[in-house]
């Protein structure tokens, strides 16, 4: 693309899966824009992130295949080597075409094919990691990558090499920009209760929302519930008055954060760092070694050890414990305020850090 005999430069983002592989390109996308390069994004066919590009017109999405890198025994994974090769060089086709100066990638089991055709291509590459510990996409990818940004501390100082970089968390402005009013109106809620936020998350909602359910009256004695469910999560069978359940939310976020008072959660990196951002007291309940590799398990314990959370681990989630942490949360809500505003301090402009890298790596 020209612009009066000059050539834009062009950024290429990847990432994908769930909204977690997504959001922090969200949140670089519009800095680029802004400064007048020409964003493109290679994802799925189908995925979610290509729903999520699509508010953001102005964003060149590139569809390719891809197969899901499975743990377990599955007979898609037979199939599935096949779509990784073919989406490898549908993204070295589009990246030879198109020349980025530089890719971004967040992960998912999109992203593998994509940075490798870019090293192929001899783009360069910065991956981001937002857990502990690297993701299977991400320990693919990295040894074909120019550099890691990390969002733990403790991930960077325990990789040797000179590729990882601590970089702190990747903050969407919007985030910041919620309206208290704006978010009491999209559940017809009220200023004279708090407001609990149920997020479940994108995979992983089930159990949590079961728990919810099964608390729910007693929950509601003492507090307005927002509950955000997961995919085919709403029961419209609950229609008690200061419960509204969404099953996912994308611009009203922000407002939903605003008017809450305390917050329960899985233990997402992308989201736990959003609410400690927002200084919002948070019950994080992670998903099990069973039902993941056992990031968020490492998540949630180092946001604990720093006094941001409480902790509720899945197997001993049950409609009593529950109702206990939560109140217990909600009594004690002013220190854990007190520890988020001193780690905040402390914690770096992630936003501009990885940006300054992205510019450096392209223009080398």
């Amino acid at each position: 693309m020209r612009m009066g005999g000059y050539r834009m430069r062009t950024i290429m983002f990847t990432g994908g899966g769930s909204a977690g592989h997504v959001t922090v390109n969200l949140a670089l996308i519009p800095e680029f824009l802004k400064d007048g390069w020409q964003v493109e994004y290679i994802g799925s066919t189908g995925g979610i992130e290509r729903t999520l590009l699509e508010s953001k017109p102005e964003v060149h999405y590139w569809p390719i295949e891809t197969g899901k890198l499975r743990r377990y025994l599955d007979l898609q994974n037979v199939k599935d080597p096949f779509k990784v090769l073919k989406g490898m060089a549908q993204a070295y086709r589009i990246i030879r075409k198109r020349k980025p100066a530089v890719l971004f990638s967040k992960g998912g089991f999109v992203s593998v094919p994509v940075v490798f055709a870019a090293w192929l291509n001899r783009v360069p590459v910065i991956i981001h990691e937002s857990d502990m510990t690297p993701g299977l996409a991400n320990r693919i990818a990295i040894p074909f990558a120019t550099g890691v940004c990390t969002t733990f501390p403790e991930t960077a100082r325990s990789q040797a090499g000179g590729k990882y970089r601590h970089i702190g968390p990747i903050i969407r402005e919007e985030m910041r920009q919620g309206r208290m009013e704006r978010g009491r109106s999209l559940c017809d809620f009220h200023s004279g209760k708090p407001v609990l936020m149920i997020m479940g998350g994108s995979l992983g909602a089930r159990r949590l929302n079961e728990a919810v359910r099964e608390s729910l009256d007693e929950l509601l004695e003492k507090f307005q519930i927002v509950h955000l469910c997961g995919k085919n999560g709403v029961d419209g069978t609950y229609r008690q008055r200061g419960y509204k359940q969404f099953e996912y939310v994308n611009e009203e976020l922000p407002h939903l954060l605003a008017m809450s008072d305390i917050v329960v959660s899985r233990a997402g990196s992308n989201s736990i760092f959003e609410f400690l951002a927002l200084e919002k007291p948070m019950l994080l309940v992670p998903l099990p070694k069973g039902q993941s590799r056992g990031d968020q398990l490492q998540n949630a314990e180092s946001f604990r050890r720093l006094g941001y959370c409480d902790v509720l681990q899945e197997e001993n989630l049950t409609a009593e414990r529950f109702m206990e942490r939560v109140l217990h949360l909600y009594a004690n809500r002013q220190s854990y305020r007190e520890a988020m505003r001193e780690g905040n301090e402390n914690q770096g402009d992630g936003l501009a850090a990885v940006r300054q890298w992205l510019l450096s790596a392209a223009r080398k």
